[in-house]
């Protein structure tokens, strides 16, 4: 009977150990988007940014990753938007991040590639440029140049000088095509805190920024999916 008692402990013990690893609860609209990204993008990863609302810049991070034929969640954490909320339909110089789902390209920083991260990852220096003057052929692209970048662009950003950009990455919003006016420099970065909001990019904490980056491999193909809980339910 002892050994039948101790057995029952252990199967209940290993069962309630696996459950949460793999059997995860999760909103529906989450459910129907992940279905959607790994089936439409062959994303194995996904980060959803759900705003607490479409004209605020609160917001929550929560991350996933398919393993074993199954969404397991990986991470929750604050996080902040653009200042005037989030939007489907963003513009240049709105201050609202975009609403969406948007890859993620390569990883940057001011300092050497963190180890452990596999995302591809620039070292900026003095010649990185984010352009985001809609006059010129360069919009939202990095360029590397070596002139005066005031006799080149009306508006640009110096990627070494952002302390923001201390690490972090880009959210491909508006890249493949670029359309001019629909907005520029769409990043995953480190925050100012916890209660100051973006122009339009999405940030965390240093340290949270460091652990998604190690986390995110590029052959899952990781996707940020971005919006309200609404807005979320119109893109499936």
């Amino acid at each position: 009977m002892k050994k039948f008692l101790s057995l029952l402990v252990l199967g209940i013990f290993a069962f309630c150990s696996f459950t949460p690893s793999y059997a995860v609860s999760m909103p529906s609209h989450q459910k129907a988007l992940l279905k959607k990204v790994y089936k439409d993008k062959k994303a194995k990863q996904a980060v959803f940014v759900t705003a607490d609302k479409a004209d605020k810049f609160t917001a929550k991070i929560t991350a996933y990753e398919y393993i074993k034929g199954k969404w397991v969640k990986k991470y929750s954490m604050p996080a902040v938007i653009g200042k005037n909320g989030i939007s489907p339909k963003k513009k240049e110089g709105d201050g609202k991040s975009p609403a969406g789902i948007f890859y993620i390209g390569r990883s940057f920083g001011t300092v050497k590639k963190p180890s452990g991260v596999d995302l591809p990852y620039t070292k900026t220096d003095q010649y990185d440029y984010w352009v985001d003057d809609v006059t010129s052929r360069d919009y939202n692209k990095w360029i590397v140049y070596k002139g005066d970048p005031e006799k080149r662009w009306k508006s640009f950003e110096r990627m070494k000088l952002e302390p923001l950009y201390h690490y972090g990455a880009i959210i491909e919003y508006n890249t493949h095509p670029i359309v001019k006016g629909a907005g520029s420099a769409i990043f995953f970065h480190v925050w100012r805190a916890s209660d100051k909001p973006t122009a339009g990019c999405t940030a965390v904490s240093q340290d949270n920024v460091v652990k998604l980056l190690k986390w995110m491999d590029p052959a899952k193909k990781p996707v940020f999916i971005q919006g309200t809980v609404e807005l979320m339910k119109d893109m499936y």
